[in-house]
């Protein structure tokens, strides 16, 4: 599992729901697949979310609209295993296309699948990583029997709406918890490491469903049917050794998601991120204090806002439109509230100790 930096609060760390490789090969009975025709195009049909089920509704009738969900919704999500560890999958269509986390794929360029309905794993390959914003896409060799997803509109969310999480925790295939939309908008960074080049989700979608290591690239469903979002982060809190914060757990929203997916089957890559960037690449500097101080720009790419600005590699970025900047998490975090084409007021620290306000006009984030 790997910590993440969470820009909501200080005591909180964020850990990714993907998980080691099962110790057992086995699968758990899958639910039985409902009889409704599954859907034939290229891609899954975004919908309106229906409204749960109202708090005056009988204990019978909730537990059996989650029945249904489960039962619905359940054939339609994967186990994808590599060989450092495993999380989950969204039947995409019925051409074998699977959405899933980046940092679930990592650096695979093959998997295998296991289909909720059972048989033996599929091979499947990676079609494309959009590590930026925690998305992948893989497609399975042989799709008989994949049941795409019902995908809805994560817009239409609402506070307080109940919805269930389903996935692989742990390993234990076709799990499900239950929680509410806890909050929206959230903007939550994975920080740099070894298996990830970072990645920062701008509004997210908070849970209290609990998500767990596994459930990475699953799916977050409205009682409706819907998929409204996919599990990737789940939250642990250091004051207690790292132990989780019940009930904080982020998805990506749906509509990120299929946007996102939609792009990479089409066209092999992201051609539209609808992100701002600054064109630089930097790490977070430390202060004589002992304090994260600002974010070192290491390289600025060519033709990028920052270049035509005049950032240089050795400068410090210490704010942007006047808000501090001292982490790479809370700069990506900054740039994520703005749109490309926007003009931001960059505070830079320069090598000679000077400081300097620069105004640059922001790019777009690149897929690749």
């Amino acid at each position: 599992m790997r910590e993440i930096v969470a820009g909501l609060v200080a005591a909180t760390v964020l850990i990714a729901g993907c998980g080691p490789p099962p110790t057992s090969t086995g699968t758990a009975t899958p639910s039985p697949v409902p009889t409704a025709t599954s859907p034939t195009t290229t891609g899954p049909t975004t919908t309106g979310t229906t409204p749960p089920a109202t708090p005056t509704a009988s204990p019978q009738a909730l537990e059996a609209a989650f029945e249904r969900v489960i039962t619905d919704v359940l054939p339609s999500i994967v186990q994808i295993t590599t060989k450092v560890g495993l999380g989950s999958g969204i039947v995409f269509d019925s051409k074998g296309h699977i959405v899933t986390n980046a940092h679930v794929v990592g650096q695979a360029k093959e998997m295998n699948v296991t289909i909720a309905t059972g048989g033996a794993p599929r091979p499947a390959r990676l079609v494309k990583s959009f590590a930026a914003g925690d998305l992948a896409v893989i497609k399975v060799e042989r799709p008989d029997g994949l049941r795409p997803a019902r995908f809805g509109d994560s817009s239409k969310l609402r506070v307080g709406q109940i919805v269930l999480a389903m996935g692989n925790p742990l390993g234990l295939s076709g799990s499900v918890t239950n929680g509410i939309v806890s909050a929206l908008g959230r903007t939550v960074t994975e920080p740099q490491n070894p298996g990830s080049p970072g990645a920062t989700i701008a509004g997210a979608i908070q849970t209290s469903a609990a998500i767990n290591p596994g459930n990475s690239g699953g799916a977050l469903v409205d009682l409706s049917g819907h998929v409204i979002g996919i599990p990737t982060l789940a939250a642990t809190d250091p004051d207690l050794g790292g132990g989780a914060a019940p009930g904080i757990g982020f998805a990506i929203p749906s509509n990120t998601a299929t946007d996102i997916a939609r792009q990479i089957v089409k066209d092999g890559k992201v051609t539209n991120s609808h992100r701002a960037a600054l064109g630089i690449r930097g790490s977070t500097v430390i202060g004589t204090d002992g304090q994260p101080s600002g974010v070192g720009v290491v390289t600025v790419e060519a033709g990028s806002g920052a270049a035509k600005a005049g950032i240089r590699p050795g400068d410090v970025i210490v704010s942007i439109n006047g808000t501090k900047t001292p982490t790479m998490a809370l700069l990506a975090e900054t740039i994520t509230t703005l749109r490309p084409g926007d003009r931001a007021r960059v505070g830079v620290l320069r090598a000679d100790g000077t400081t300097q306000t620069i105004n640059v006009r922001l790019g777009q984030l690149q897929g690749d």
